[in-house]
């Protein structure tokens, strides 16, 4: 590769070095390849590397390069689309739902989840913990909070961890009478145990959608999803859930 030296410009340079950035992975680079490191960059383009790794993060942010440990830097694929829908309500595990449960434990929520709830901060509720792959990666991560009231028959059911239980959660939660749902979407960053379920790096920018759940007049249950922001566009439609579609040009049904 050649040396292209930065012009003076009025905005910043980071952001114009995101631009160039850009176009050089545009023109240059293949999905997947390993990016030069950090100091050759700078050196090509003539920028400080905290500038470069300014410009680097930007691009992160923006799904069109990956952080992978181990590994080094990489071109992202396109992002999938992200449907966030806002009718067709159904409770979690019905229907074409595309997560997996894998675990689930009494546990304290956060304070904010308690309060939706209308819980104790104190009280243990059931917490299903669910994955998403999407073309063999993993996609998004969700805990699922769910009070005792929810599900009052669950204690017949012998099970007290692992997916068998998760899925007897979810099955006496379909119980109830669904009211509606709404739902918020938030830009985050991954915390330890979300980084690591979805192979990204700590602090790596993500999606978190909180669904709350209604009936008869309450919160039955309140869904944290997180999801890769660098895989993961959203698009909103009538869809009435959060599904993952292929391809750039796919729209929500």
């Amino acid at each position: 590769m050649g040396t292209t030296q930065l012009e003076s410009v009025p905005e910043p340079k980071y952001w114009h070095l995101r631009t160039v950035l850009s176009e050089a992975l545009d023109s240059e680079f293949a999905v997947g390849e390993i990016l030069p490191n950090e100091r050759e960059l700078a050196a090509r383009f003539g920028v400080a590397r905290a500038t470069l790794r300014q410009a680097l993060e930007q691009l992160e942010l923006e799904g069109r390069l990956q952080r992978r440990r181990g590994v080094g830097t990489t071109v992202a694929p396109p992002r999938v689309g992200v449907s966030v829908g806002t009718s067709g309500d159904t409770w979690p595990d019905a229907g074409d739902d595309a997560w997996q449960a894998v675990d689930s434990t009494l546990t304290t929520p956060p304070a904010a989840v308690a309060r939706m709830l209308e819980t104790d901060a104190r009280e243990p509720v059931h917490t299903v913990r669910r994955s998403r792959v999407s073309h063999g990666q993993p996609v998004a991560a969700e805990l699922l909070y769910i009070p005792s009231r929810s599900v009052p028959d669950l204690s017949a059911i012998d099970a007290p961890t692992g997916t068998t239980r998760a899925r007897a959660v979810l099955r006496e939660l379909q119980r109830q009478p669904l009211e509606g749902q709404d739902r918020s979407v938030e830009l985050g960053s991954a915390g330890a145990d979300d980084a690591k379920e979805l192979d990204r790096l700590p602090g790596a920018p993500v999606l978190v959608v909180t669904t709350r759940y209604l009936c008869e007049g309450r919160t039955a249950a309140v869904s944290v999803a997180t999801y890769r922001a660098d895989t993961c566009r959203l698009t909103f439609g009538d869809s009435g859930g959060v599904e993952i579609h292929h391809g750039p040009e796919t729209r929500a049904s």
